[in-house]
């Protein structure tokens, strides 16, 4: 067997058709559009490149039939906030064979090593979080766009290998027919009764401002995660352009306190339910066939992307509120009938407990590992948990200032 750098139109070609061959009776299985997996690794279209690099391999075997692959990278914004500097390793592909898929993990982490870095998270994206993220190790059922599906067998290489759990991730879900808790409904009218608080539905037409706000919530929302590194506008404008064929604009609603903007929730129609007959071509032809069967309603799940509220204002029902508004958009379309909650670190318990208020039941579960690479400096390392109450946190900093 030998590893080859993917570096011209044939070796591109062969990283993304492995698939085929590994998920070939696998029912469940859908491609990622072949344009997605590209533009990850595009200069040109992934602004993670302005403070990153990466590199993809393939394993052939002595017939030059193609076995697997693995992509390795590097955030420069990320990978030195951590105890030894950590880079990532993702998209990995492999046959059914051990010798096969360590040859792939020696070449994404010989590659981490010759750019100095000490360790590997992985599986993971060159990218945001809400795309080809994780292990799945539970609920192998139809995955939701972006989410990461695989055979059950990678579990056992990862460790097998010396990778270790840095968080786990559970997605969860909701009956869309099946009624909310009446306690949290309660909370939602209470809140939507306060004048000083305002809930309004995404649009087109004020983007840029609504651009703005998501921003604004989600740097302060998520400050207290693990190695926290603010938002870039210019990313954020790429996701929802990238999004736009999809986005239904009320199943998209921002929360307001006199004015200031302080939570959103993004959801969006679950394209996997179109694609999985695309086998990752988006060709003319299948743009029509796109057209046609999201005009028939054949989209009839819906995915949470992220959900974020400032801490100040946590604790007080606006998750609730944003729900509230949210219902409506989704009970007037009586073809969706599934909400995907996906996903929620095992380091946020706030987020799992507002989900179980919900009534959501269990789907799906994720592993992101972490590899250091010097044997001798391996220890259990698990994410650090946000507080469970941000609002504490938020009190005390500005009380020590």
């Amino acid at each position: 067997m030998k590893i080859l750098v993917v570096k011209d139109k044939a070796t591109r070609r062969d990283f993304l058709n492995v698939v085929d061959k590994i998920y070939a009776n696998d029912p469940c299985y859908v491609r990622p559009l072949d344009k997605d997996i590209n533009n990850v690794f595009n200069p040109n279209y992934n602004v993670f490149y302005n403070n990153g690099d990466a590199v993809r391999f393939i394993l052939l075997d002595e017939s030059n039939v193609v076995l697997g692959r693995i992509a390795a990278f590097i955030n420069e914004k990320k990978a030195y906030g951590f105890d030894q500097p950590t880079g990532g390793l993702g998209f990995f592909e492999c046959i059914d064979d051990k010798k096969a898929a360590f040859m792939l993990f020696d070449a994404g982490v010989e590659w981490l090593k010759g750019k100095g870095m000490e360790a590997a998270d992985g599986p993971i994206n060159f990218g945001e979080n809400d795309n080809f993220w994780g292990l799945l190790v539970e609920g192998f059922t139809d995955p939701t766009y972006g989410m990461q599906y695989n055979p059950p067998y990678y579990k056992q290489f990862y460790e097998a290998y010396g990778f270790e759990t840095y968080f786990e991730q559970v997605t969860n879900r909701l009956d869309v027919k099946k009624p909310f808790p009446e306690r949290f409904w309660k909370i939602a009218e209470w809140i939507g009764k306060k004048p000083e608080y305002e809930f309004r539905p995404f649009s087109w037409k004020k983007e840029g401002q609504f651009i703005d706000d998501f921003i604004e919530v989600y740097n302060d929302a998520w400050r207290f995660h693990e190695n926290f590194t603010p938002l870039d506008v210019k990313k954020v404008r790429v996701s929802f352009k990238k999004a736009k064929p999809i986005v239904i604009q009320d199943l998209i609603w921002f929360a307001y306190y006199k004015g200031e903007p302080i939570g959103f929730i993004i959801m969006y129609p679950d394209v996997n339910q179109i694609l999985k007959n695309f086998n990752g071509k988006m060709n003319l032809l299948n743009k029509i066939r796109f057209l046609w069967l999201k005009h028939k309603k054949a989209m009839t799940r819906t995915r949470v992307i992220i959900l974020g509220v400032k801490p100040k204002y946590q604790k007080s029902g606006v998750e609730s509120g944003i729900f509230y508004h949210l219902r409506d958009a989704v009970y007037s379309r009586e073809w969706i009938n599934e909400m995907e909650l996906s996903w929620v670190g095992d380091f946020n318990p706030k987020m799992r407990a507002l989900q179980d208020s919900m009534g959501a039941e269990f789907a799906k579960k994720h592993i992101t590992y972490r590899l250091i690479f010097d044997v001798n400096k391996r220890k259990k390392v698990r994410a650090t948990s946000i507080p469970r109450d941000s609002r504490e946190r938020v009190h005390e900093m500005s009380d020590n200032k």
